[in-house]
């Protein structure tokens, strides 16, 4: 097995240098490590906070907010209406012969992700991952219940006291609470939230309801609150992924080490400067490690387990300005703008390159695709499935019938009356169960409001001539009160 190590500390000279990585005699799995990040302040820590706030107010609050579509429709804005196999997000209706929104839908998540890797790394994880979110979450949680790093430190370093005991109980039951209502807001994304609420609160929901908020507490509990950090080293794949698809002008979190190298104490820097000697900026500190909601020391290096969210850089930037130097010895930067300032060349950003464009251009064309198919889609629709035994059946007077199963799609709110016809085969008759005939051989069929109906059909025609197995036939469906039509090919068939 090879193994690819990346690390800048080849190139650090003196006193603040870090040790060289281990042989191959240290382990393959080192024990885990209780991880204590420390809060922070600054610029990265506030997207944090309003990414934060947008995205759980929206996963907890939209369940609620009403659209009116009519009589007889959900007036749910945001519902997965299983029973009636139904998707609606506010104007738009989804049906299931429509799975391919899904489908596009997943070609632009695939493509944004992308993109984003592209522009800033695993920026997703940092900001908009729900793990990161609602580990976010439960990490506020435990600091006003604990305090901040030093404090929890201290108190798991000692024997439990009562007010521990107490603090940690709290936590816990916040911590519950939370899982709970996460469980409790997915389950009702399908059916009427104020409905369902109140059926949860008075013990008369659906059983699985109840199983689905107890599966989501206890996971959300779980990856949240208990293991945090763990599923983004070692459950989550993207990390892996990210690591194929990123390339040298991808901005990430990076210790700029031609600056911050060789590492000493203020003191010694400063010490180091006077007599000569070359003294980085960074003053090895280790904030950058504190505040890290993963644990990873970024002056070792490119890691996996960085989830670039920023935190280091805003830690690091309060350091700089403590102690008089410039901020951004930690940025979104890359290792090639590294390279190129110690080749006393200007930094390069390259944010518009071919896969950049390539990944907005697929965004741009599929979502047009998405907008058009919307845009055109028919309310009323149609489909036939012929008769597979018999296929066609002679009748006494020489005149040859085939059997079809017509379904009539209305995906209006209102009843519909559609006008069936058929062309195709000579002197072709249409008959359909449960139709009623009107003028001109055609079929009046009535489907109710955001429904489907399926009907019997047949056609009968002359004998195809000699040396003929079949012919196209069409059927055609037409809304008679708003002249919308849709058809269907299908063939007609010689016994």
């Amino acid at each position: 097995m090879t193994a690819i190590v990346v690390d800048h500390r080849k190139d650090r000279k003196g006193p603040g240098a870090s040790t060289p990585p281990p042989g191959d005699d240290a382990p393959m799995y080192q024990p885990r490590r209780k991880i204590y990040p420390q809060s922070v302040s600054g610029t990265y820590r506030r997207v944090r906070w309003i990414v934060l706030l947008v995205t759980l107010g929206i996963y907890y609050l939209l369940p609620f907010v009403r659209w009116d579509r009519g009589p007889g429709a959900p007036d749910q804005a945001v519902l997965i209406d299983l029973p009636a196999r139904r998707f609606y997000f506010f104007f738009i209706e989804i049906w299931p012969q429509e799975v391919y929104f899904f489908t596009g839908l997943l070609i632009l998540a695939a493509m944004a992700l992308f993109l984003m890797n592209a522009l800033a790394g695993r920026v997703w994880c940092g900001y908009l991952c729900p793990q990161t979110v609602w580990t976010d979450l439960f990490l506020a949680i435990e600091r006003l219940c604990e305090g901040d790093r030093r404090e929890r430190m201290l108190r798991d370093a000692h024997p439990l006291t009562t007010e521990g005991v107490a603090r940690k109980s709290a936590k816990h039951m916040l911590w519950l609470f939370t899982a709970w209502w996460t469980g409790g807001a997915w389950v009702l994304y399908f059916a009427d939230a104020p409905t369902l609420v109140k059926e949860l609160a008075t013990g008369e929901a659906p059983l699985i309801a109840y199983g689905a908020i107890g599966v989501l507490t206890f996971t959300t509990y779980t990856l949240a609150g208990l293991m945090r950090e763990q599923v983004c080293l070692y459950m989550c794949p993207w990390p892996r992924i990210q690591a194929a698809l990123t390339d040298e002008d991808a901005l990430n979190v990076t210790y700029r080490f031609d600056r911050g190298e060789p590492r000493a104490s203020l003191k010694k820097g400063a010490a180091l400067r006077a007599a000569g000697e070359p003294a980085g900026d960074c003053i090895d500190c280790g904030q950058c490690v504190a505040v890290c909601p993963t644990g990873v020391d970024i002056r070792e290096g490119a890691s996996l387990g960085c989830i670039q969210c920023g935190l280091c850089i805003d830690a690091c930037d309060t350091v700089m300005r403590r102690v008089g130097q410039p901020e951004r010895l930690i940025a979104y930067d890359t290792d090639l703008n590294i390279r190129r300032r110690q080749e006393g060349k200007p930094q390069q950003f390259r944010l518009v390159r071919p896969r950049t464009i390539l990944y907005s251009a697929i965004i741009v064309l599929v979502g047009g695709i998405m907008v058009y198919a919307l845009a055109v889609r028919s309310p009323v629709g149609v489909a036939v499935q012929h008769d597979r035994n018999p296929v066609a059946v002679t009748l006494s007077d020489g005149h040859v019938r085939n059997g079809y199963a017509l379904r009539l799609v209305n995906k209006a709110p209102v009843e519909t009356t559609f006008v069936v016809t058929v062309s195709g085969p000579a002197d072709a008759a249409l008959d359909i169960v449960g139709g009623v005939a009107a003028d001109g051989g055609a079929v009046r069929v009535t489907v109710g409001p955001d429904q489907t109906r399926e009907l019997r059909a047949l056609v009968t025609a002359a004998p195809l001539p000699a040396k003929e197995t079949s012919v196209p036939v069409v059927f055609h469906a037409v809304d008679a009160s708003t002249g919308i039509a849709a058809t269907v090919d299908d063939t007609f068939r010689m016994p």
